[in-house]
C-alpha cells in the first residue's frame, strides 16, 4: 500500500518529497511527459517561488479563505520553504516586494530539485491520467487510469486549476473532486488581463507605463491602489498592475481603473509642470508638448479626451484647456469590460469548497483518506510568491496527515 499522489506540479513534487521523506511509499501520476511545466514558467520562467515574510502578511495577502490556511501556513511558512531549498544546494535571492527568487532566475533549478529529490527518495512515476478516485464506504481505496486500477491508503489529489491548459492544468482535478462527492465553487482567472469598453486602449497598444499609481474601484469604491507597471494592449490593459487589481474584482457591480500619470505631483505642480513647458516652446503645437509628458502614442488619445483641438498652439493653450490635461493625466480612467479568458490567468479562482476540506490536516471531511493541496483548493492569493507558498503549505500539510 501507499501514498498516490495525482499531479506533478509544485503541490504534487512537493507532496512527493514531504512523503517519501517520511518514509511513506509514493506513486506520482501526472499526464504529462515531464513534471513540473507549470512551475517551470511561473515568475516569467524566474519562479517567484514564496514571500519573505510573516504569516499575518501571508494572510493579508489572500482575498478570500485566509483563515482556511492558517494551519498550514503555521505548519510550514515562508521561511520553511526557503531554509529547505537552500538545504538543497538552491541559492536564493530576495527582490522588492519581498519576493523570493532563485539567484540562477531559473524556474528551471526549482523544478529539477524537487525532481532530484523524488529520484534519490524513490518516489514511482506514472506518467498516465487519473480517471477515477475510487471510494468505497465513504473511504478513499486507490485510484482508477482507464482501466488501470492503483490501490493506495491515500491519495492526495494537486491536479492544479484551469488556467495555462497547455501545461496540462486543465481543470481535471476539480473532475474527479466533484466525481468523488466534492462541491466545486465556480471557477473564473485571477491575476489575469482585464478588457476595458474604451477603444482608445487599442491605440496605445505596446504602451508600457512605468512608477505610475493604478486605482481599481467598485461602484466607485476604491478597492485596489498601486504603484507599479502596466501595458496597455489590444484588447484593453494588462501588466503587474493590472494583474494585482485583477485579484480584487470581487463582487457585482460597475468597476472601473484609474491611472495616475504623475503620481508624484499635485494637480497644482503638474499644471506649473505645463505651464513651464508651454513657455519653453510657444509656438508649438499642442502633441509636441504633449510627448515631453507622456509616450507619443498616447498624445493623441490624451487630447481626444480633453476634446482640445490638436493643432491648438502652445501659447494659445486656455487655463481651462490646462486643467483638462491636468485632469486626465492625474485621472486617465477606463471601464472594465470583464476578464480576459481563463486560459490567460495565471491562477484560478475557485475550486474544492474549503468547508468540506479540514484545515488543519487538508484531508476531505467527507472521504476518509482522500487530501487535497495547491491550486484545486478554493483558495488564491496575490501577485508576490503567495500562490506558490499555498501551494508547499497544504502540500506539506497533506503529506504530514496521510498515511502510506
Amino acid at each position: 500500500m501507499s501514498v498516490v499522489i495525482i499531479g506533478g506540479g509544485a503541490s504534487g513534487c512537493f507532496s512527493a518529497v514531504q512523503c517519501a521523506g517520511m518514509g511513506k511509499k509514493v506513486i506520482l501520476i501526472e499526464k504529462n511527459n515531464r513534471l513540473g511545466k507549470k512551475l517551470r514558467i511561473t515568475g516569467k520562467g524566474r519562479c517567484n517561488l514564496t514571500n519573505n515574510c510573516d504569516t499575518d502578511t501571508l494572510m493579508k495577502n489572500i482575498p478570500r479563505n485566509g483563515r482556511f490556511l492558517y494551519s498550514a501556513f503555521a505548519s510550514f511558512n515562508s521561511q520553511d520553504i526557503m531554509n529547505y531549498f537552500e538545504n538543497l544546494g538552491v541559492r536564493l535571492k530576495t527582490e522588492r516586494g519581498n519576493r523570493v527568487f532563485p539567484v540562477s532566475d531559473q524556474a528551471n533549478e526549482i523544478a529539477e530539485t524537487l525532481a532530484s529529490e523524488m529520484k534519490r527518495l524513490n518516489v514511482e512515476i506514472v506518467h498516465d491520467t487519473v480517471t477515477e478516485i475510487m471510494v468505497e464506504n465513504g473511504v478513499c481505496r486507490g485510484v482508477k487510469c482507464g482501466s488501470r486500477e492503483i490501490l493506495a491508503d491515500s491519495v492526495i489529489l494537486c491536479a492544479g486549476g484551469s488556467t495555462y491548459p497547455a501545461t496540462g492544468s486543465d481543470g481535471g482535478g476539480f473532475r474527479l473532486a466533484e466525481q468523488a462527492g466534492h462541491t466545486i465553487t465556480p471557477l473564473k482567472p485571477s491575476l489575469v488581463p482585464l478588457e476595458t469598453l474604451e477603444r482608445d486602449c487599442a491605440e496605445m497598444m505596446g504602451i508600457s507605463l512605468k512608477n505610475v499609481t493604478l486605482t481599481l474601484k467598485r461602484n466607485g469604491k476604491t478597492v485596489y491602489s498601486e504603484l507599479g507597471e502596466m501595458l496597455f494592449t489590444h484588447f484593453g490593459v494588462s501588466g503587474p498592475l493590472v494583474l494585482s487589481a485583477s485579484a480584487h474584482m470581487e463582487g457585482e457591480g460597475t468597476f472601473t481603473l484609474h491611472i495616475d500619470m504623475k503620481p508624484a505631483l499635485t494637480p497644482e505642480q503638474l499644471d506649473q509642470r505645463i505651464q513651464r513647458e508651454i513657455s519653453g516652446a510657444l509656438n508649438k503645437e499642442l502633441p509636441s508638448l504633449l510627448r515631453k509628458l507622456v509616450p507619443s502614442n498616447m498624445v493623441m488619445p490624451l487630447i481626444g479626451r480633453c476634446g482640445i483641438n490638436p493643432h491648438t498652439k502652445a501659447n494659445s493653450l486656455t487655463k481651462a484647456n490646462r486643467l483638462k490635461l491636468v485632469k486626465e493625466l492625474k485621472d486617465f480612467a477606463f471601464t472594465v469590460r470583464g476578464t480576459r479568458p481563463m486560459e490567460e490567468g495565471i491562477i484560478t479562482r475557485g475550486g474544492v469548497l474549503c468547508k468540506e476540506v479540514s484545515p488543519n490536516t487538508m484531508e476531505s471531511k467527507k472521504i476518509k483518506g482522500l487530501y487535497f493541496a495547491g491550486e484545486v483548493l478554493d483558495c488564491d492569493a496575490y501577485t508576490g510568491g503567495f500562490n506558490l507558498q499555498i501551494a508547499w503549505s497544504t502540500a506539506y500539510l497533506a503529506s504530514v496527515n496521510c498515511q502510506g
